[in-house]
C-alpha cells in the first residue's frame, strides 16, 4: 500500500510541469480569446473604435485624455486599477489595428519564453 501511494506521489511531482504548464496556457488563452472582448466590445461601442496602440487595454481602465468626455468607463473589471499579468508575470500584450488581426485588435500573452513573435505566443487569432 506504501509503495502504491509512493508511486502515485512520484508521478505526480514528475508530471506537474505539464499539467501546470498546460493550465497556465489555458489562462491566458481565455483571457486573451474572451476575457477583455466584451470589454473591448463595450469600449468600441462607446468610442467608436478600439483603444490604439499607444492608448492600449488600460484606456479600458483610464480615459485617455483626448477622449475623457466620451468615456463611460471603466469597462474592465480589475482589482486596483491595473490590469492582470499573463501566468508568466508579464503585461499582455495589445495593437490596433492589429498585424494578426488587420480588420480588429491583437490581444496576446508572450507565452512562457517571455518573448513576442515565437511559437509559444497566445492570443486571439
Amino acid at each position: 500500500m506504501l509503495a502504491i501511494i509512493g508511486l502515485l506521489a512520484g508521478l505526480a511531482v514528475s508530471n506537474s510541469d505539464k499539467i501546470f504548464g498546460s493550465s497556465q496556457a489555458a489562462v491566458a488563452k481565455i483571457f486573451v480569446r474572451d476575457s477583455l472582448k466584451t470589454s473591448l466590445v463595450r469600449y468600441r461601442v462607446d468610442m467608436g473604435d478600439f483603444p490604439s496602440t499607444a492608448e492600449g487595454i488600460q484606456a479600458l481602465l483610464t480615459a485617455p485624455a483626448s477622449k475623457a468626455g466620451r468615456w463611460q468607463g471603466p469597462y474592465a473589471d480589475t482589482t486596483g486599477n491595473r490590469l492582470p499579468t499573463d501566468p508568466w508575470g508579464e503585461p499582455y500584450q495589445y495593437r490596433f489595428p492589429g498585424t494578426k488581426n488587420p480588420g480588429s485588435y491583437d490581444l496576446f500573452s508572450k507565452g512562457p519564453d517571455k518573448v513576442e513573435g515565437t511559437e509559444d505566443d497566445l492570443g486571439n487569432w
